[in-house]
């Protein structure tokens, strides 16, 4: 190449990576391996000063600004002169290679990067022959820049300074491809580093490349004895071949179709340049291979720019800790939807059965020391009640129903016993200063208010089937005896009362009241991420402001802040992490929220009225029997759920407890960050906190240990476990006694139906607190569960979806509180439904339709259904459900079965 061309056309062995700006990201990457030893195609690079001088040449900046569809780019790019120069520099380097048949391929600046590959957003062009045809090809290349794909690839990236952006064009040797295809140097379904993904089809790589053929796919695993991990062949039905003028796709011979295109020497081959490669970038890549006469080439390698964080496998089987136990998923563990983390698992194995051999035993100091575990299986955490303690609770069940059934004693013991103890137990760390504790008292603290929790909790569970069994009661003499057509549902005459989740909404909206008066503090909110808003002294609004507000955000976090999404302590709460509830408030301010003063006043004023009329047309026994009933369920209903409001009290002091050890632990070498500590198991934290204390400047690296935890329990996240073990005919005879469903298929899940209506719209998958900030109004909210914390959210949504839960779990109840159609218990809806996805929800049917439509396409009743088994799923449900298993046997045993 002559010096006046050397500007516009470059050798692709005189490359390297960070040759960015003038031969865009296909070109530097490959032109860098070229030079290190790589197998790669020999050709040159026609640079972004070749596409630069084109478009000055031909006014094209102004005449692209004013191009109004995609084919008057085209248009633009193919009428317009190519200058002398460039077509000569071109042709030169043409002539270089042979001038025998090329692959071009487009090269942007925006492309191929570490943060953003824009992979397949410009043109390719295979087996190109002749000087006109490579010209041609050039110039189609640099059109694809603004073809529509990229323009808006660009725009979902959030892709700046389009206007800087510029193409360089790749021109390589052909390589006439027996096999083809693209491999991961990391498994981008997993995330797992130590994978290799391999696609592989026949003929040249366009097919796959584009997605028009199934490929054989292999999975390599560098670090497994058998490093081959899983194989999978299949029908290629089509194949992309060489032809006089380019190529095209064609069906493939019968007897290819079904035949492995490598071998498992050639994969492992492949696997072991894919691992160069990378080891070269030093990070994952994408890379697309040719094989040809027994040898692999690379002809283009990027930076994998969206690969997720390693997910483990996942679990097929569910062993059981014990052979002689039946295990449930009910009652605490809807509040517990995933895999638990190992401290958590830990401790709360130990609290929980604490909690409930107290309530036991206060109930029948005949049931002291009960065998009852709390273990996990596969991270998930069930009850575990030996046969032997059924038994013993089966004879003893009397005893503790005669003491349950007493006037008074359920709520009494609750509200004058077991919540001021709960309160006092936390009123004794709550104070203490983190910092001046020892380690040792650090995780002694967080196993105290664990313990308290438990033990509240365990009272907690009398609540619940009181407050279920009212309402059953309510709805069965109702819809049995005084109902008729067209009068209201039975739920409506429990609507409307105070409770802590109500509460809550009522005092942010207050503050969202007083918001609104106060000179740009709406406007600071929203330039403030949610995190730094107790922080932050934010411009345009007035500091004294700021401080009263921040002091009304302060207090109204003191009496909220410890509702939770999910009970394992790994979980924020909105005491240490108020994202959910600074999101609420924006929604408030701007007035997109429901006023819950108002809805609550009507609903009060609704509810008065239709009592009146229900009890003015009753005949004198049975208005007794409906007041005496009715006033049960109205009175425990908003009980129930201040109970269950106030489980979460200990949490933000086990929390900063846990975050103080957790710095502690960093500084000394234990752990990577205060979070960890999370992914510790209690005998690995004991150890470091004896270690601490006696003095140690550094402990043991528990880092390889933490990160294969968070692998494993991603990948059991994706697992739907079974409500009840062992899985048995017998068993399955309860299914409809727990809070969810197992896998579901096709295009309606069944669930329960927990609040009438029918709406269809859009769906927002929702997996925890930091997703709350995305939800916007009129979308349907789909989570694992909804403790209290999700309140502020049904103000927005349009109806509820949840894996777990019933017709009597707070979803439910804060769904007719708000009038919104809700189905829980569907099992698998988080997995099955993504955001955006248009869903139909039938709170009375209990369906979802996940084509937007419910099984029958017919609007269905309003009433939730309110099955008879519902009281056992809402409270202490999984040792009754396992007695009448129990029952069942022996009455099968005695006949003969």
């Amino acid at each position: 190449m002559t010096e006046c061309h050397s500007a516009l056309v470059r050798p692709l062995g005189e490359l390297s990576a960070t040759a960015l700006e003038i031969a865009g990201g296909k070109g530097a990457n490959l032109g860098d391996l070229l030079r290190a030893g790589f197998p790669v195609p020999d050709g040159f690079v026609v640079t972004t000063a070749a596409y630069d001088a084109f478009v000055a040449a031909n006014d094209l900046d102004a005449r692209l600004a004013t191009a109004d569809s995609p084919d008057a780019v085209q248009a633009l790019f193919r009428d317009a002169a190519l200058p002398a120069e460039v077509a000569g520099a071109v042709a030169e380097g043409y002539r270089s290679l042979g001038e025998g048949p090329v692959a071009v391929r487009s090269s942007a600046t925006a492309e191929d990067l570490p943060d953003a590959s824009f992979a397949g957003q410009q043109d390719t062009y295979l087996n190109i022959t002749g000087t006109d045809r490579v010209l041609d090809s050039v110039r189609r290349c640099w059109a694809s820049l603004w073809n529509e794909r990229a323009v808006a690839y660009r725009e979902r990236a959030s892709h700046d300074g389009a206007a800087r952006l510029s193409i360089a064009v790749v021109v390589q040797r052909l390589v006439p491809a027996e096999v083809a295809g693209v491999m991961f140097t990391a498994n981008p379904g997993n995330g797992r580093r130590e994978q290799t993904v391999i696609t592989a089809a026949w003929g040249l790589g366009e097919a796959v490349v584009g997605g028009q053929v199934e490929p054989d796919e292999y999975v390599v695993d560098r670090t497994a004895p058998d490093p081959i991990a899983s194989r999978r062949i299949a029908e290629k039905k089509v194949m992309t071949v060489r032809t006089d003028i380019g190529s095209e796709q064609v069906a493939t011979p019968a007897s290819q179709l079904r035949r492995a295109t490598l071998t498992d020497a050639q994969v492992l081959e492949l696997a072991a340049l894919g691992a160069k490669v990378q080891q070269h970038f030093g990070r994952p890549q994408d890379i697309e291979w040719t094989l040809a006469d027994g040898t692999f080439q690379v002809v283009q390698a990027r930076p994998i720019t969206a690969l997720p964080e390693p997910v483990g496998d996942l679990p097929t089987e569910w062993s059981l800790p014990r052979a002689d136990s039946m295990y449930f998923r009910a009652s605490i563990v809807e509040q517990l939807p995933d895999p638990l983390t190992p401290l958590f698992a830990d401790l709360i194995r130990v609290a929980v059965p604490v909690g409930l051999n107290r309530l036991m035993t206060s109930l029948n100091p005949a049931l002291v020391g009960l065998d009852i575990d709390f273990p996990t299986i596969n991270g998930y955490v069930y009850y575990d009640y030996s046969r032997g303690l059924l038994n013993r609770m089966w004879g003893l069940t009397p005893t503790a129903v005669r003491l349950l059934t007493r006037k008074g004693f359920v709520l009494d013991r609750w509200r004058d016993q077991a919540l001021p103890d709960y309160r006092a137990a936390v009123a004794g760390w709550v104070d203490h200063d983190p910092a001046a504790l020892t380690a040792s008292e650090l995780i002694a603290g967080v196993r105290d208010l664990l313990a308290a929790g438990c033990i509240y909790y365990s009272n907690v569970q009398m609540v619940i089937p009181m407050a279920a069994t009212t309402e059953l009661t309510w709805t069965g003499l109702y819809n049995a005896v005084l109902r008729r057509n067209g009068d209201p549902q039975a739920t409506d005459f429990l609507l409307g009362f105070d409770s802590t989740p109500l509460r809550a909404e009522k005092s942010l909206s207050a503050l969202a009241d007083w918001g609104r008066g106060v000179p740009g503090l709406a406007d600071a909110l929203d330039g403030l991420p949610a995190r730094d808003v107790l922080s932050a002294e934010p411009d345009g609004v007035s500091a004294t402001d700021w401080r009263e507000f921040r002091g009304r955000l302060e207090s109204h976090l003191s009496e909220f802040g410890h509702t939770i999404y999910n009970l394992d302590f790994a979980n924020p709460v909105p005491a240490d992490d108020p994202t959910p509830v600074v999101e609420a408030l924006r929604h408030a301010l701007a007035g997109r929220s429901a006023d819950p003063q108002r809805r609550q006043r009507e609903t009060i004023e609704r509810r008065e009225r239709i009592t009146t009329d229900l009890m003015a047309r009753l005949d004198p026994v049975r208005r007794k029997a409906a007041r005496r009933s009715l006033s049960a369920a109205q009175q425990w209903a908003p009980i129930r759920e201040d109970a269950l409001a106030a489980m979460g009290l200990a949490w933000p002091t086990i929390r900063r407890l846990l975050r103080e050890l957790g710095g502690r632990l960093t500084r000394a070498g234990a752990i990577g960050q205060s979070d960890d500590v999370f992914w510790l198991t209690a005998a690995e934290v004991d150890a470091a906190t004896s270690g601490l204390d006696a003095g140690a400047q550094e402990l043991d690296d528990h880092g390889d240990a933490i990160e294969q935890r968070r692998r494993e329990w991603r990948g059991r996240k994706l697992a739907t476990p079974p409500q009840y073990l062992p899985v048995s005919r017998l068993m399955a005879t309860m299914d409809a006694m727990m809070p969810a469903r197992g896998d579901q298929t096709g295009p309606v899940l069944k669930g329960t139906g927990g609040s009438g209506g029918r709406v269809t719209a859009a769906a927002r998958v929702l997996s925890g607190p930091d997703d709350f900030a995305a939800f916007q109004p009129g979308e349907i909210l789909v989570a694992s569960i909804t403790t209290p914390a999700y309140t502020p959210l049904f103000a927005l949504a349009s109806g509820v979806v949840t894996d777990i839960g019933g017709v009597l779990s707070h979803g439910s109840i804060v769904a007719r509180e708000y009038g919104i159609p809700a189905v829980l218990g569907t099992g698998n809806a988080t997995k099955r439904i993504a955001t955006g996805d248009l869903i139909t929800v039938d709170g009375g049917a209990g369906t979802v339709g996940l084509d937007g439509s419910d099984d029958s396409g017919q609007p269905t009743s309003a009433e939730p259904r309110l099955p008879a088994w519902a009281w056992i799923a809402a409270g202490t449900g999984a040792a009754v459900a396992a007695l009448a298993v129990i029952r069942r046997r022996r009455f099968e045993s005695a006949r003969g079965c």
